[in-house]
C-alpha cells in the first residue's frame, strides 16, 4: 500500500525518476510559455494548434524506428544523447526568445526539432522502465512517472506564469534547458547490466514489420492501440487548446491560463499515486473501461462551462481520469507483450498516442477557429464516447485483463 515502494526498492529507478521529474518541471514551464508565445505571435488558435502539432508529428513518422534502436541497442545510452539533444533545443529557445528574434517559422522548426528528438526518447524511456524496475513493479513505476510528471504539471505552470509576469516568456525556456542537466546527471549515475548480444539484425523495415504483424494478430493489443489513438486524437488536444479556452470562453490571463494547466495536474497527480497504491489490487480492464468513460463525460462538461471555478473543478477530474488510462493502458501493452518486442510496442504507442495527436490539434484548431474552442473540446468528447462504448462490446477480453 506503498505507492512511493518502487522508489525505495530500485536505487537506479529512484535516480531515474528524481532527475527526470526535474526536467519535467522546467518541460512544463516551456509548454506554458510555447502555447502563449504562438498566441502572442499570430492571435490565431489554429496557429496554437499548428505549434503543437509539429511538436508531434515527428513521433508519427520516426517512433517504429526509434523502437526498432531500443530493441537493438542499449535504451539507456539512446536516452542519454537524446536527452542532450533536447537540451539543446531549449537553449535555442530561449536564445531566439531572449533577443527578441523568434519567429513562427523559428518557432515551428524548433518544435519539429524537439519532436524528431522525441521519436527516438520515447520508445527507449518507456522500454527502459522495466530493466530499472522488473515486472513485478512496472504498473507502480508508470504510475510514479505519472505522479512526476503531473507534480511537474502543478509546480511547472505555477512557476512559469511567476516567470512570465516578472521576467517574461524568454526565461521559462532557458530554466527549461537548465533542468535537462538533472535528468542527464541522473542518467550517468544509472547502472545497468549490458544486454545479451544478439543475433546479427535483420533490415529495420523488415523488424518494424514483424512488430506490426505482432500487434495485428494479438486481440487485446490491436485494440488497445486503437482505443489509445481514438483517446490520442480526440481527447489530448483540450491541453493544446487551453489558451485559447482561458482568454476567449473564460477571460482570464497567462496566469489563469497557468492555474488551469495546474487544476489539470492535481488530478493527474491523485490519480498516479491511488494507482500506484492500489492499482495491484484491482482488475486493470474494467479500471480502464471506467476511466475511458468518464474521461469522455467530463470532456463534454468542460465544453459547457463557461466560469472559471467550475471550469477548474472539471479538469481536476479530467487530468484523475486522463492519467488512469493513460497509465493503465501502457501497462497493459507492457504485460502482454513478449521482451523481445517491448521497444517497438511501446514505440507504436507512442507512435498512436504522441503521433497521432497532431491530427486532432490541427482539426480541433480549425473547429475551434471557425466554431469555437467548445465545441472542439465537447465534439471531441462525444466521439470518445461512442468508440468507448462500442470498443468494449466488440473486445470483451479488455475488461478481463
Amino acid at each position: 500500500m506503498n505507492p512511493f515502494g518502487a522508489l525505495q526498492r530500485h536505487r537506479n529507478y529512484r535516480r531515474f525518476w528524481i532527475g527526470y521529474t526535474v526536467s519535467l518541471i522546467g518541460t512544463w514551464m516551456r509548454n506554458v510559455a510555447q502555447g502563449w508565445l504562438a498566441l502572442e505571435l499570430t492571435n490565431d488558435a489554429f496557429m496554437v494548434g499548428l505549434v503543437g502539432a509539429v511538436g508531434n508529428l515527428p513521433v508519427l513518422l520516426f517512433s517504429l524506428f526509434g523502437g526498432v534502436l531500443a530493441d537493438r541497442y542499449s535504451k539507456i545510452r539512446i536516452v542519454r544523447v537524446t536527452q542532450t539533444l533536447l537540451l539543446l533545443e531549449a537553449a535555442l529557445m530561449w536564445w531566439f526568445t531572449w533577443s527578441g528574434q523568434i519567429t513562427v517559422p523559428r518557432l515551428l522548426a524548433l518544435a519539429t526539432f524537439a519532436g524528431i528528438v522525441s521519436a527516438f526518447d520515447v520508445p527507449a524511456r518507456q522500454s527502459l522502465q522495466i530493466e530499472l524496475v522488473g515486472k513485478e513493479d512496472l504498473l507502480d513505476a508508470i504510475a510514479l512517472n505519472s505522479s512526476g510528471f503531473n507534480l511537474a504539471r502543478i509546480v511547472g505552470p505555477a512557476i512559469a506564469a511567476f516567470v512570465i509576469a516578472h521576467a517574461g516568456l524568454a526565461w521559462c525556456f532557458g530554466i527549461n534547458a537548465v533542468s535537462y542537466f538533472a535528468v542527464l546527471i541522473g542518467l550517468l549515475m544509472i547502472k545497468v547490466p549490458e544486454a545479451p548480444a544478439r543475433r546479427k539484425p535483420s533490415s529495420p523495415l523488415r523488424d518494424v514489420w514483424r512488430a506490426l504483424v505482432y500487434m495485428s494478430r494479438k486481440r487485446e493489443v490491436s485494440a488497445l492501440m486503437r482505443l489509445v489513438a481514438v483517446f490520442s486524437v480526440f481527447g489530448v488536444p483540450y491541453l493544446v487548446l487551453m489558451p485559447v479556452l482561458a482568454r476567449d470562453v473564460l477571460h482570464t490571463d497567462a496566469s489563469g491560463y497557468g492555474f488551469l494547466l495546474t487544476c489539470v495536474g492535481v488530478g493527474a497527480i491523485a490519480a498516479a499515486l491511488a494507482l500506484a497504491t492500489f492499482g495491484r489490487h484491482m482488475p486493470h480492464g474494467r479500471l480502464l473501461q471506467r476511466a475511458a468513460y468518464a474521461f469522455s463525460v467530463l470532456l463534454i462538461g468542460l465544453a459547457l462551462s463557461s466560469s472559471v471555478w467550475l471550469s477548474a473543478a472539471l479538469l481536476v477530474t479530467v487530468g484523475f481520469t486522463m492519467i488512469l488510462n493513460n497509465a493503465v493502458s501502457n501497462t497493459l501493452l507492457q504485460t502482454i507483450v513478449p521482451d523481445a518486442f517491448r521497444g517497438r510496442v511501446m514505440a507504436a504507442y507512442a507512435l498512436v498516442f504522441i503521433g497521432f495527436s497532431p491530427i486532432g490539434q490541427l482539426f480541433g484548431g480549425m473547429v475551434a477557429s471557425r466554431f469555437g474552442v467548445q465545441w472542439a473540446i465537447g465534439g471531441g468528447g462525444v466521439v470518445m464516447l461512442a468508440y468507448a462504448a462500442w470498443a468494449f462490446a466488440r473486445y470483451p477480453e479488455i475488461r478481463e485483463l
